[in-house]
């Protein structure tokens, strides 16, 4: 048998994920990618492969896997127990796991995804250059099964000789840096005040292709409707009810509702950690000439 993971337990909505199809959005086709892409960045890193490898996302931990030849694994993202073997291993670090032996993840204490990388990476075929599962469009591969094997790539260097891999932990609070615009003039200046002052929540009906907020609604200075345009990573675009929905890794390529703000680049990462209920705040940044590279641009 080739190097895989055997899938004992596939946990809720396991997908395969890596840095996603960048530089597509104008052939319709979605970015996708690992949600808090930092977290599969740094499970990379300790795992032992470079950036873009694929590894899982797990969404609230709970899975089993069993490798099939010695491997180093890495568990990142959300905090959770981890045993390999039935020894208990340490999340954030470079874990040695045994031809045969398990890997058993727990339910992630906070936070809402948990990232695994192995050694070698999870080489199920490419789709448009990337190994991502994209549940909007349904490119990629399938979303992962109790009794898969994933196969594991050929090992390209060791795993780095840390004793800690720093990682901010997931928050019950976020304030996001956001840009205004592209549509800000479509809403009324107390709809702008509101976005500034006010408190959302991150609401049940949150998935990767979205955080859906609630709290109070954001007006229109502007009737009717936009001819589909564009839409980026963390976009907060305003539906006909006024509750914001800032896009994640899945999100559409183009959409009709108003975008009033984009969250800064920098702090999409850990809304897509959000668990419903988590509070959230919004900080305005401004451009200037010296600031102009600041401004986000990720589709």
């Amino acid at each position: 048998m080739s190097a895989a993971l055997e899938v004992l337990r596939a946990g809720v909505r396991t997908t395969v994920q890596d840095l996603g199809r960048a530089g597509l959005a104008h052939l319709g086709v979605p970015r996708s990618g690992a949600v808090d892409a930092g977290a599969l960045r740094l499970a990379n890193r300790l795992a032992g492969n470079p950036p873009e490898a694929a590894g899982l996302e797990i969404l609230l931990g709970a899975a089993r896997l069993r490798a099939t030849r010695a491997v180093t694994v890495a568990v990142t993202g959300a905090p959770c127990a981890i045993t390999a073997g039935g020894r208990p291993a340490a999340h954030g670090l470079p874990v040695g796991v045994l031809a045969g032996e398990v890997i058993s993840i727990g339910h992630a204490s906070a936070g809402l995804r948990v990232y695994l990388a192995v050694g070698g990476g999870i080489a199920v075929p490419p789709v448009l250059g990337s190994r991502s599962t994209d549940t909007l469009s349904g490119l990629g591969p399938a979303p992962v099964r109790d009794g898969d094997l994933l196969p594991i790539g050929p090992v390209t260097g060791p795993p780095p000789a840390v004793d800690l891999a720093p990682y901010p932990l997931p928050r019950h609070d976020l304030r996001l840096r956001v840009w205004l615009g592209p549509r800000d003039d479509w809403f009324t200046p107390a709809a702008l005040s509101t976005l500034f002052s006010a408190e959302y929540r991150v609401a049940a009906e949150t998935d990767r292709v979205g955080a859906r907020l609630t709290g109070p609604a954001l007006t229109r200075a502007v009737d009717g409707e936009l001819p589909s345009e564009g839409l980026v990573l963390g976009a907060i675009q305003v539906p006909a009810d006024g509750q914001p929905l800032i896009f994640l890794a899945d999100h559409p390529t183009t959409g009709g509702y108003p975008v009033i703000a984009v969250v800064d680049p920098a702090d999409v990462d850990q809304l897509g950690q959000a668990r419903p209920g988590t509070a959230i705040r919004f900080v305005r940044q401004f451009r200037s000439s010296r600031q102009e590279t600041s401004a986000p641009v990720a589709a």
